[in-house]
């Protein structure tokens, strides 16, 4: 699977399992890196705001293949609300993962962290970040950019104004918490839907249904759920920071059946992430 690629709306490739690196300390994402290319991965995930894109850079430097094998994710600071702030910002990304090229940015939300689901959109502001994300990307400096954490009225806006289509909108979407309209409404506009927390920040490890499929397919928790994602078309991005994790995690060569897929799809929706319960995107 680590070999299977999407074909972005702008043809270029991207890996169909990425590793998250959200909460990964910089000093310890460099061997982490490693060890997820010495995995498999070619798809590594990173962002502004996890202040650790320096080690992801010093990984990609560390890991033993070629620049051109991997395919790095960066997110712009959600709160780069002007023109000026966002060039800046994907500057500052450039140099810190030093790495040539970015091959996607992306807006890592339409509002900044503090006012996340507030009624102001912040349009014009994501309209000015967006046209820093077209300058870099007409440049050379980005090969392909995209949103994060979106709505329909947010992509719209986007649409609306562009120049570039954005190819990519990254949400949390995983059995349990699936928003399924807002994914139908991305892949009708040529977009890929990235998934971020495949396994629910771990609360899917505590759903019974959940484990009692796994056991009958014989696979993991994290395995079911990551499979569950690329049978919706989605890019899932587990997070771990274990080789043997990373392995089984894209270990996912088997078939959930249309049945046990409907009940994915229909379960209760998670109410509690636990400590993760006041991330913003968890609310």
């Amino acid at each position: 699977m680590l070999n299977d690629y999407y074909t972005l709306a702008n043809n270029v490739n991207i890996p169909k399992i990425g590793l998250g690196t959200w909460m990964i300390e910089d000093d310890d994402v460099e061997q982490v890196v490693i060890d997820a290319v010495k995995a498999g991965y070619r798809h590594i995930d990173t962002a502004q705001a996890y202040q650790n894109e320096a080690g992801v850079g010093r990984g990609i430097k560390a890991c033993g293949v070629p620049r051109e094998e991997l395919f790095i994710t960066t997110k712009l600071a959600a709160e780069a609300k002007t023109y000026e702030e966002a060039k800046q910002a994907i500057d500052e990304s450039l140099a810190k993962i030093d790495a040539g090229y970015i091959d996607m940015m992306i807006i890592h939300s339409p509002q900044p962290w503090a006012n996340f689901g507030d009624d102001d959109r912040y349009f014009d502001g994501n309209l000015q970040a967006w046209k820093a994300l077209e300058e870099a990307y007409k440049a050379g400096k980005l090969k392909a950019i995209g949103l994060s954490n979106f709505q329909q009225q947010d992509i719209e806006n986007i649409l609306k104004h562009c120049e570039v289509k954005p190819v990519v909108n990254q949400l949390l979407a995983h059995a349990s918490n699936t928003p399924f309209e807002l994914i139908e409404y991305v892949q009708k506009q040529e977009m890929l839907v990235e998934a971020y927390s495949p396994v629910g920040h771990g609360e899917l490890f505590k759903n019974d249904t959940i484990t009692e499929m796994a056991k009958k397919y014989g696979v993991s928790v994290p395995q079911l759920a990551i499979r569950y994602d690329l049978q919706l078309g989605l890019l899932p991005l587990p997070k771990s920071t274990n080789p043997d994790h990373m392995k089984n995690n894209a270990d996912v060569e088997f078939e959930i059946s249309k049945e046990d897929m409907e009940t994915l799809k229909n379960l209760p929706k998670i109410k509690d992430y636990g400590d993760a319960s006041n991330m913003p995107v968890f609310q």
